[in-house]
């Protein structure tokens, strides 16, 4: 098999590399080695200790002490980024400088000023570079934005948030990234506000509004040109659950917890259960359609997979509601 693309020919095997030696990219890794035709050809981290038990464990080719020594070593065609928050800049910038598809875990900078320098860069360098928003690859998500393209009239799309920034401090995490928690954690929900309701936001009404000082409620309404509404209810330091609800006038879809989806038909009193991939049992859900996804493009094809452009509308998104 050879394959036209990113300036030169691929053959037989693509080859991926990886950043990061953490909890995701071991996810990434797990989903990449089942996928035939690829190679896992390089990783590169600031520890090289992790590196080399993962390159061990999953028979990477060669452990690297730059992000410069990963391409020019592996001429990998898809660079897997998966780095704390706090780091996505410097190392973002640094890869941007070679010719490879990047995938860039969530949230790429942790708040909207780091995200759209980040993106800027990206365009004025021509880098094809792409955001892991791993949910929107989930089985059930696929299902229920499939079964959209079908319904017709006004959605109503509910998303339920809840977070916590304490424990998340407590935990470790860095006093920044928790004073920007909403880019890091919330990103995981508002998103699907760009999958499931049309056209563009007009307007946003703040019910309940974010107090730093004091975080409890958070309310909005989002009005959206194409007539749909949604409603973003977020609970801080309290009990909640994540999940969504899309109302249309013959059904309503519900995903909670978001890996499953079930819907209600007009006159049903029953909730009925959609089949889930079994990827999304074997793997962290969403990452293995979403390797295929990233792959897609490496060959040049149509892919789902969504660009730091759209990234950024949900980055600005969050800026809207919250207003940091």
């Amino acid at each position: 098999m050879i394959i036209q693309s990113l300036g030169f020919t691929i053959y037989n095997r693509i080859k991926v590399a990886f950043i990061g030696a953490g909890f995701m990219t071991a996810e990434h890794l797990k989903v990449f080695s089942d996928i035939k035709g690829v190679q896992l050809a390089g990783i590169y981290s600031r520890t090289r200790s992790r590196s080399e038990a993962l390159a061990i464990e999953y028979g990477i080719g060669r452990v690297c002490d730059s992000i410069e020594e990963l391409y020019n070593i592996t001429q990998a065609h898809l660079l897997v980024i998966s780095v704390p928050e706090l780091f996505t800049r410097e190392i973002t910038l640094n890869a941007f400088a070679f010719p490879w598809v990047c995938l860039i875990e969530k949230p790429v900078g942790y708040n909207l000023k780091e995200a759209e320098f980040i993106f800027e860069t990206a365009k004025q360098m021509k880098v094809q570079a792409y955001v892991a928003l791993n949910r929107r690859h989930y089985s059930s998500t696929r299902a229920v934005v499939e079964a959209l393209t079908k319904s017709e009239g006004q959605r109503l799309v509910h998303i339920y948030d809840q977070e916590n920034p304490r424990v998340a401090l407590e935990g470790g995490t860095p006093k920044l990234v928790v004073d920007n928690w909403m880019y890091a954690n919330s990103i995981h929900v508002l998103d699907y506000f760009n999958l499931f309701c049309r056209g563009n936001i007009e307007s946003i009404e703040k019910i309940s509004n974010w107090k730093p000082n004091s975080p409890c409620f958070v309310l909005s309404k989002l009005n959206f040109s194409s007539g749909d509404i949604g409603f973003y209810e977020a609970i801080w330091e309290g009990p909640g659950p994540w999940g969504v609800t899309i109302s249309t006038p013959l059904r309503r879809w519900e995903l909670r917890p978001l890996e499953q989806a079930s819907f209600q038909d007009y006159k049903s009193r029953k909730l009925e259960n959609i089949e889930i991939h079994t990827w999304d049992f074997r793997f962290k859900p969403g990452l293995r359609m979403q390797a295929e996804e990233a792959l897609k493009i490496v060959r040049g094809e149509q892919s789902h997979l969504p660009t730091l452009e759209e990234g950024l509308k949900t980055m600005k998104l969050i800026k809207n509601i919250y207003g940091i």
